[in-house]
């Protein structure tokens, strides 16, 4: 395939480029209108995915290295790798079964090996033939709220998989765990692989500094850019205001206002046959036809793992690396430091908030010092980001939270169990912590609820 000489470089540059059709097998690009055509009917491309695909087009079948792309896409602007992978993906999606026309090369970006062909003079029928056509649907980032990634997620592939299949299969999930587990991180990505299936977009709803039940139907309409007129927003609502839009609604950190959570997805699910909930919280909202994914730990190798490329393989070893050489640029690895991370990472039972501030101190202290001084977690284990809540910038916060959300009872069973590090049996669990005002049903309940978050 030679290369287009006809067309500028500079994927700004395209739109003011002679009026020429571009064709590729089926497909046309007007670069002129920024069109893209499928059998000459206009497809939706947001103007990022658009941009990219300019550039792929341009460079006539050669390699175009992914610091390329982003340099002319975002100019002047600090954006992440995952983001240019998103609007690839976003392209070969519409691209359907030609999608092998744009080329991965490894490491190093991307080709687009399709034969194209420049064509003049037909502009005009096509402009006439498109003019009553509904115009492109808007540009992604005004489908969505949902940030920018700022790093892969590591260690989360089959999670990713089977959390983004289910929330495809059903109307209401919530991912559930324990605090730091990455539930947020995780949810967030499924939202990313999801946002071409809903035609008004996926948009997140912070729950977390929201104290007040009752603000919760105001965010979620506030989010949605949704007036209501005079009154109290509640969340039906909001629902009947949302009409019958095909959306996906992340309530991100519901556990301290669980029952108003739960209120408002069931008032948009009852009201809205085509909208989608997720939902992340350390506990389940309750909520009709619910489904549950239990957000696991990452993956850490057992004891006797030391072959250095299969404990790079887990994932809470890989997150930890990732984050020690985001701070650390020349950090080295070699047996002894990469066995060292490992027994981290199985001291912190993969929770990767743990793992994060682990890796911190690590950046500045030494991945082996760290290791020695686990015993004293709640001391070592501070300074998460500065722009993070508050109870995820230090672990003892992390779990103050969790505990301080728990009506009194269960607050005294766990008091009572924390003398059993190791786990206890359930039985033994009942004779230790039952008393006059402790029921045996209770000990009961909160033990299977101490299970699940250590072991998730």
């Amino acid at each position: 395939m030679k290369k287009l000489t006809t067309v500028k470089k500079g994927a700004a540059a395209a739109t003011a480029t002679t009026r020429m059709i571009l064709k590729f097998g089926r497909f046309q690009v007007l670069p002129h209108r920024r069109e893209f055509l499928a059998e000459e009917v206009p497809v939706a491309l947001g103007s990022r995915a658009f941009d990219v695909l300019m550039v792929l087009i341009e460079a006539g079948g050669e390699l175009v290295t992914k610091d390329e792309i982003l340099s002319r896409v975002w100019p002047g602007m600090v954006v992440e790798e995952h983001s240019l992978q998103f609007h690839v993906s976003a392209l070969r999606k519409v691209l359907g079964e030609d999608r092998g026309f744009i080329k991965t090369i490894s490491g190093r970006g991307y080709q687009f090996v399709a034969d194209i062909t420049a064509a003049a003079g037909e502009q005009e029928a096509l402009a006439n033939r498109s003019a009553d056509l509904p115009p492109p649907l808007p540009d992604v980032e005004s489908l969505t709220n949902l940030p920018a990634p700022t790093s892969d997620l590591i260690g989360r592939e089959a999670e990713l998989s089977k959390a983004t299949a289910l929330v495809t299969a059903h109307r209401l999930v919530t991912l559930v765990g324990a605090g730091g587990i990455g539930k947020t991180r995780l949810g967030f990505e499924v939202g990313r692989h999801l946002f071409h299936k809903f035609a008004n977009g996926v948009w997140i709803a912070e729950l977390g500094l929201v104290s007040d039940p009752d603000l919760v139907p105001v965010t979620v309409a506030r989010v949605l850019g949704l007036e209501i007129a005079g009154g109290t927003v509640t969340p039906e609502r909001v629902a009947t205001a949302l009409g019958a839009k095909q959306l996906l609604l992340v309530l991100d950190n519901c556990e301290h206002v669980i029952d108003a959570a739960a209120s408002m997805a069931e008032a948009l699910l009852w009201a809205n046959p085509t909208a989608h909930v997720m939902a992340t919280s350390r506990e389940p909202l309750r909520a009709e036809d619910e489904y549950l994914y239990r957000v696991s730990p990452l993956a850490v190798p057992a004891e006797d793992t030391d072959d250095i490329e299969d404990l790079l393989g887990y994932g809470a070893v890989r997150l930890f690396v990732a984050r020690v050489r985001a701070t650390e640029p020349h950090f080295v690895l070699d047996q002894r430091i990469v066995a060292a991370a490992a027994a981290i990472c199985r001291r912190l039972d993969g929770i990767a908030l743990a793992i994060e501030l682990a890796a911190a101190r690590a950046a500045a202290l030494g991945v082996e010092e760290v290791a020695t001084h686990l015993d004293d977690l709640f001391h070592l284990l501070t300074g998460g980001r500065r722009t993070a809540l508050l109870r995820h910038q230090t672990l003892r916060a992390t779990l103050d939270w969790s505990y301080a959300l728990l009506p009194k009872r269960e607050r005294v069973v766990f008091r009572r169990l924390s003398i059993f590090p190791d786990g206890i049996a359930l039985e033994a669990a009942i004779v230790v912590a039952t008393s006059t005002e402790i029921a045996a049903s209770d000990v009961s309940t909160v033990s299977g609820t101490w299970s699940r978050s250590r072991s998730s």
